[in-house]
């Protein structure tokens, strides 16, 4: 499944369920799953899952595939490779980490309902994410 698809099913999937969440909450919900799924495929090289679990607090998008590799929120190559990293999860989800998974790991967010990183606090993840991809490009072209 290509990233753009995947990543609106997860939000038609919040929306279905009638999830407690602002669309703001729904765009960035949107946006960190687009850059675990993109990750996956980068790194695995193949398909992946994306599981989609609803707590009634939380709503959790896991991603497993078959790549050893741990996700590194050190954006560095993935600034290199034009995008945005886990940066953007870390600050836009309620909470994100990854556990090894057969042959391979399931990396995994959630975002709460009733959390919405707004104003300053929303800015300022996006300018970092942005600051830190600007940064690996001056660093490649030097």
């Amino acid at each position: 499944m290509a990233v753009p698809p995947a990543r609106r099913l997860v939000v038609a999937i919040a929306r279905h369920w009638q999830v407690p969440m602002s669309d703001d909450a729904l765009r960035d919900l949107e946006l960190c799953a687009s850059e675990v799924i993109a990750n996956a495929l980068e790194h695995a090289r193949a398909r992946c899952k994306v599981t989609v679990r609803w707590t009634g607090e939380r709503l959790r998008v896991e991603v497993a595939d078959n790549s050893l590799r741990p996700p590194d929120s050190d954006t560095t190559e993935d600034a290199v490779t034009g995008g945005r990293g886990l940066v953007l999860v870390d600050g836009l989800a309620h909470s994100w980490g990854w556990h090894p998974a057969g042959s391979g790991k399931v990396v995994w967010f959630e975002c709460a309902a009733d959390q919405l990183v707004t104003g300053d606090r929303r800015l300022a993840v996006l300018v970092h994410a942005a600051h830190n991809q600007a940064a690996e490009r001056l660093a490649r072209s030097a």
